[in-house]
């Protein structure tokens, strides 16, 4: 009986040592594709105009760009954002967006004023 609780307890640990494998490989995925998530096409992309309800959350939005095709994940785009300087600034509205467009380009774009401040910051 000795060795047989030893083999369950070994067995366990590599299971336990596999699940720990998997998802430590999966993070590192989503942290990398935070930071360098190329956009859904290349080239001129596709325009497609969306309309941001009022009172929508990233997570929102996140889900609007996903079903439209203009990013490939909503969390990912809801973690992009809290990241970003765009934090809780993206206003509701109708915006024309492209599948060749980064989600940070999606962010300022529905961001209001972002192109007077750069312009104010480079002077």
């Amino acid at each position: 009986m000795t060795f047989l609780g030893m083999m369950v307890r070994i067995l366990l640990v590599i299971v336990c040592l596999y699940y720990i494998y998997k998802g430590a490989i999966w993070a590192y995925g989503f942290g990398y594709r935070i930071f360098t998530e190329e956009p859904v096409s290349s080239g001129d992309g596709v325009e497609v105009e969306i309309t941001i309800p009022d009172g929508s959350s990233a997570m929102d939005i996140g889900e609007i760009l996903e079903e439209r095709g203009l990013i490939r994940d909503k969390k990912l785009f809801f973690v992009q954002e809290f990241l970003s300087a765009y934090h809780k600034k993206m206003e509701s509205g109708t915006y024309t967006l492209s599948t060749a467009m980064t989600a940070e380009e999606m962010m300022a774009e529905m961001t209001p004023d972002t192109s007077s401040e750069e312009e104010e910051e480079s002077d």
